[in-house]
């Protein structure tokens, strides 16, 4: 039985499922791989912090995501079909690994986040 997302230990194995699965995606892995160069070791402990903070309110985040993703968005055109995928690979992760208050939670915040940004930057 799945249980739900409780602890910082859990968003660890979260967000390291969802970015094995994003980096391997063919939409939205050369974003992350080749335009954003992302630096794994130092991007995901950030993206732990995001989720806990989200979830737990712990004050474990410091910085703009909207202003990051405005940024990617120059030096790559971002559209619809990316952040479907995105939110598509995300919920899936959560479904595969956990069930719960927190896990819906989890889900509505991320698609709740990718509208807005979508708004924003896709306007």
């Amino acid at each position: 039985m799945k249980k739900d997302i409780t602890s910082r230990k859990d968003i660890e194995l979260l967000i390291k499922m969802f970015y094995e699965k994003v980096t391997a995606d063919q939409l939205l892995g050369p974003i992350f791989n080749e335009v954003a160069n992302i630096n794994w070791e130092t991007h995901l402990p950030i993206m732990c912090n995001f989720w806990e903070n989200l979830l737990f309110f712990t004050g474990s985040y410091h910085g703009n995501p909207m202003e990051l993703h405005k940024h990617l968005h120059k030096m790559m055109h971002l559209e619809v079909a990316h952040f479907q995928q995105w939110n598509h690979l995300f919920i899936s992760t959560i479904d595969q690994l956990f069930k719960g208050e927190n896990s819906l939670i989890a889900k509505q915040r991320a698609m709740n986040i990718s509208s807005v940004m979508q708004f924003e930057i896709l306007k």
